[in-house]
């Protein structure tokens, strides 16, 4: 059981870090022209970057804290904060009708509440 959560939380946590970095540095023009991106032409980019820096620190937030043994209840906040982020990414998606994505968000949400259950 360690294991598989060690393996969800790192695979996680690259997935916070993909979307975390892309949010954060990439040009909402560039975002809104990209598949699933679409929902950012419609959103002030100050939460589209707000967005990214939560999913930054996300990464470690899964990570750090049971691996250094310092508060490690931490990284089930972090799953929990993560599985409330990806209840607003599906409410998104859903009202866009990208059904595809909804479900890709709701693997995340699946994984992050193993993560929170079991940490």
């Amino acid at each position: 059981m360690n294991l598989a959560l060690w393996i969800t939380s790192g695979l996680l946590a690259v997935v916070a870090l993909l979307g975390g970095t892309t949010k954060t540095f990439v040009p909402k023009a560039k975002l809104a022209a990209a598949h699933g991106g679409g929902w950012t032409a419609s959103v002030d980019p100050g939460l589209i970057k707000a967005l990214g820096v939560l999913e930054l620190l996300a990464a470690p937030g899964l990570i750090l804290p049971v691996a250094l043994h310092i508060v490690p209840a931490l990284s089930r906040v972090t799953a929990v904060c993560w599985i409330v982020l990806m209840i607003g990414a599906m409410a998104t998606h859903g009202r866009r009708r990208e059904l595809p994505l909804v479900g890709v968000n709701l693997v995340y949400l699946a994984v992050a509440g193993f993560i929170a259950w079991n940490r």
